[in-house]
């Protein structure tokens, strides 16, 4: 018996320690801050939900909701804010906490994303809105600017009725979270999502004086990112709906009137929101064309933070590191300034948002280093 009882013990020491694993950020990542936590406001259940961009004058702005009285998402929750802070120093410091989008009790915005034109210097932060009192379940689409580098934000736009259709107007319709793009030629362009119906592009050719909606579906897709290609060729990376684990790949030579669908079993993914971002381009006088991909790199469960390269516009990703192994979720890219790569992500079951920072020699084990053209100095 009493061999009987040392096992057990054992077993049950055993299984305590693997509960309480704890699990480190890689060795040699840059710099870790952890932006948003509940320890940093009273009376704040969970912050959620990260979005990050690099304005135009270089500073880093991150932006997350900062879900009140639960941590439940839009439909469920009646106090949901937008939360910023910014850095102008590549991620060392940041300034406190603001809220930059705030409606009465009973109204909530959630899941920000943001684009940044190059071209008038404007930062757009879209995110959906719900008034649980008056129109519970239904979902509304806004837009705010900034002309500042992301210090102020002008007044909520609704954007619902230019980038969906009338009749989706009970539907589970939503901007996908994280960030959009602007194209080579100026056009700005991002994803909206509609659960029964397909994800669907939209953007704008004015600079966001107006926005368009492209009216075909993309499928099979959940939250989705675009980036253009090399060639002009539009890609979505989107997650799936119907869990077999790995991401699926849409590309439109077109401008997004007709699309081609494809499985991409080489970037395992739990169906969790992801990012995907240009690094460099041989356009714009680098030597190499370079694309970053983030997420939850695991069929099951979200865990195991990853950051992967492409050479070849996405064909393969021959080159991965781990940055977190542990409790990972949605993730958001930037390019810093000075050419290192921020991410932010959440982390722990959404106890931490930290943003991380380190270099492209360190994320390829030396094989590969960030130089700037002489072009773009």
């Amino acid at each position: 018996m009493k061999n009987y009882i040392l096992v057990f013990l054992s077993i049950l020491t055993l299984s305590v320690s693997a509960q309480k694993e704890e699990f480190s950020i890689a060795e040699g990542v840059t710099r870790y801050v952890d932006l948003f936590n509940t320890t940093m406001e009273d009376g704040v259940s969970c912050y959620r939900i990260p979005s990050i961009v690099t304005a135009p004058n270089g500073d880093i702005i991150a932006t997350i909701d900062e879900r009140v009285p639960s941590c439940s998402d839009l439909k469920d929750s009646k106090d949901i804010n937008i939360a910023i802070r910014r850095s102008s120093n590549n991620g060392k410091s940041w300034t406190p906490i603001e809220i930059i989008v705030d409606f009465p009790l009973g109204q909530s915005a959630s899941d920000p994303s943001m684009i940044v034109d190059n071209i008038t210097k404007e930062i757009f932060l879209f995110y959906n809105y719900m008034d649980l009192d008056k129109e519970k379940d239904v979902y509304y689409l806004h837009v705010v600017k900034s002309a500042d580098n992301g210090k102020t934000w002008s007044k909520p736009e609704d954007i619902t009725s230019q980038i969906s259709k009338p009749e989706w107007h009970k539907d589970f319709k939503f901007i996908t979270s994280g960030r959009g793009i602007q194209t080579s030629t100026g056009k700005l362009l991002h994803c909206m999502v509609n659960l029964d119906n397909g994800t669907h592009l939209f953007g704008s050719d004015d600079h966001g004086k107006t926005w368009f909606f492209i009216d075909t579906p993309i499928s099979p897709a959940n939250e989705s990112k675009v980036i253009e290609l090399a060639d002009g060729t539009w890609m979505v990376n989107a997650r799936s709906k119907d869990k077999k684990g790995f991401r699926y790949v849409h590309t439109s030579h077109d401008e997004g009137e007709t699309w081609t669908a494809k499985s991409e079993e080489q970037l395992i993914d739990p169906g969790c929101n992801a990012s995907i971002i240009r690094y460099t381009s041989i356009d714009e006088g680098y030597k190499k064309n370079r694309l970053l991909f983030s997420n939850a790199n695991s069929v099951k469960g979200r865990v195991n933070m990853t950051v992967k390269i492409s050479y070849d516009e996405g064909k393969t990703w021959p080159v991965e590191k781990i940055i977190y192994e542990g409790g990972s979720a949605y993730s958001s890219l930037t390019i810093l300034e000075n050419g290192d790569i921020g991410l932010f992500f959440e982390q722990d079951v959404y106890k931490k948002n930290p943003f991380v920072s380190f270099s492209l020699k360190w994320l390829t084990d030396g094989d590969d280093k960030y130089k700037k053209p002489k072009s773009l100095k």
